[in-house]
């Protein structure tokens, strides 16, 4: 089973909108395996968006990501890194299409609402990172029944 990190950002959490992505993800079938509501500092904003750094819109990202509190998850299921990618939309919400994310929630780029892994090798990375205690290992019963 692959592993993709997930994070609500500050606009969807003042927006009261973690319970509609958590469900989201949960109808789709894909299984909670670890999630934290937390306050990120700018140094840990700013390890998370390394590979975007020296980029124009950089600081504003660090400075966005770290306005409020977020919503972080790793959520587990088979092709969840793509799929959820396609779930939260295209990263310029007039670019992605009605019934994802940001399609549904989303207007301005600089507050897009989520944040998903783009590769399962960045999932890593993030996990590693938000969850350095690891996650919670669990089945879920309705495993048989999302899963052949």
């Amino acid at each position: 089973m692959e592993l993709s990190f997930i994070m609500i950002k500050p606009d969807g959490v003042q927006r009261g909108l973690v319970g509609e992505i958590i469900s989201r993800f949960e109808r789709k079938g894909f299984i909670l395996k670890a999630l934290k509501f937390l306050q990120i500092e700018k140094s840990f904003a700013e390890k998370h968006y390394e590979d975007l750094a020296g980029k124009p819109f950089f600081d504003g990202l660090v400075e966005y990501v770290t306005s409020g509190p977020v919503v972080a998850m790793v959520w587990c299921g088979n092709g969840v890194v793509l799929t959820g990618r396609k779930m939260l939309g295209a990263t310029k919400p007039a670019d992605s299409a009605p019934g994802t994310i940001r399609g549904d929630f989303a207007v301005d780029v600089g507050r897009n609402v989520i944040h998903g892994s783009d590769s399962v090798e960045s999932a890593q990375k993030e996990i590693a990172l938000w969850f350095p205690d690891g996650i919670t290992e669990w089945r879920s019963s309705l495993h048989s029944w999302i899963y052949e």
